[in-house]
């Protein structure tokens, strides 16, 4: 096995860690508590950093999921926040593989081009939370298209997205055979949505644009349905792979600053006469930590080389995020007792950080959920939930 990483990945990680230099702590600290990081959304657009996974035929650079992973690490790496735009790197995925040409050529060279954003993903409900296929959204079949009612929760970045790739049900629960049946997949324009498309800001602990979205009988044209009708739980279910593997690489992101900057800290602060990084409390923490990462980081790999060889790779991607999640929580509590009191002040940039990576070891599934898969359909034991 050839552990090298390839002069293109080692290319993009450079100029990426470059444009990110224009966009220091301060500029990420002025953003709090809710205001969306636009300049720095424009610029990677600008170098065509979100239409990296975009094929060369629609506009984009035609890169592999392991260049998206580099890209979105780097950005968290460099103590930036990659959730301001991720979500098109995996939404786009859905069209790519299961959109017709039509929608391809409509709207990927659009968004290649920075004229439109698909950032909005619209799964997620109040009621059901991560039981998906019993969500309450419905599509209805009328002439000429659909009509759409319901809500969705926790759409991150609706407020700045012209496209949201929105899941819902066309076909009632109570007549299908499985509960996963029935749903599909659409591409809904919110602006052509008008006043039937509601989106209401909420209010987190971190700076991730989250909204509501109420969708009061929005009329969608018969081509904005991708794939076929009542597929798209199956669609929505690969697209996830992909978004499992770059949350990941954005984990490991994260985890390498925070150790990164506590091993600067507690290598220059003294303290009794010494740095704090000689005693053992201090560092073998973050030593530990470190190495935690570093495993996450293979998984992160080895899931992005299935995914892009076009092998399963449904638990190799759960087990990246399952990993890299708790790899950087861990770092981010090392880092923060390392800091003590400074790592609470806004200054020190730890506690943004802090707050930014505590988010996945809940979304955009539950560590929870992925050890229940990898106990049922890893191991063959029995349904948990």
């Amino acid at each position: 096995m050839d552990f090298t990483l390839p002069d293109e990945l080692t290319e993009i990680r450079a100029a990426v860690r470059e444009l990110c230099a224009g966009f220091p702590g301060e500029y990420w600290r002025s953003l709090e508590p809710d205001r969306y990081p636009e300049e720095f959304v424009a610029a990677l657009t600008e170098h065509g950093w979100l239409a990296a996974l975009i094929p060369e035929e629609f506009g984009g650079a035609g890169l592999g999921l392991t260049a998206g992973t580099v890209i979105l690490e780097e950005i968290n790496a460099s103590g930036g926040n990659a959730a301001a735009c991720h979500a098109q790197m995996y939404t786009m995925g859905t069209v790519l593989r299961h959109g017709s040409e039509q929608q391809k050529r409509r709207y990927l060279p659009r968004i290649a081009a920075g004229e439109l954003r698909l950032q909005a993903f619209g799964v997620t409900e109040p009621t059901v939370g991560s039981d998906t296929t019993r969500i309450q959204t419905t599509a209805e079949l009328v002439d000429g298209g659909y009509v759409v009612r319901g809500q969705k929760v926790f759409t991150s970045r609706a407020l700045y997205s012209d496209l949201m790739l929105l899941l819902a049900r066309t076909t009632p629960l109570d007549e299908v055979e499985k509960k996963s049946e029935g749903l599909s997949v659409f591409l809904v324009d919110m602006k052509a949505a008008g006043e039937k498309l509601t989106i209401r800001p909420l209010r987190t602990m971190m700076n991730h644009a989250s909204t509501e979205v109420f969708l009061d009988g929005v009329e969608l044209p018969a081509d904005s349905l991708v794939g076929e009708e009542g597929q798209g739980f199956r669609y929505i279910l690969d697209g996830m792979n992909a978004e499992r593997v770059l949350i990941a690489a954005e984990c490991i992101g994260d985890g390498r600053w925070f150790v990164e900057k506590a091993a600067r800290y507690a290598s220059d602060r003294v303290v009794f006469g010494r740095p704090i990084g000689a005693n053992q409390g201090v560092q073998f923490p973050l030593a530990r930590a470190y190495a935690s990462i570093e495993a996450a980081d293979l998984m992160r790999y080895k899931a992005a080389w299935l995914f892009e060889q076009g092998e399963p790779a449904g638990a190799e991607a759960n087990m990246a995020k399952l990993l890299a999640a708790e790899a950087s929580w861990e770092a981010a509590n090392a880092c923060l007792d390392a800091h003590g009191g400074w790592g609470f002040a806004e200054e020190y940039d730890v506690e943004r950080k802090f707050r930014e990576t505590r988010l996945y070891t809940i979304a955009p599934v539950s560590n929870n959920l992925i050890l229940a898969y990898l106990g049922q359909h890893v191991l063959g034991m029995p349904r948990s939930y």
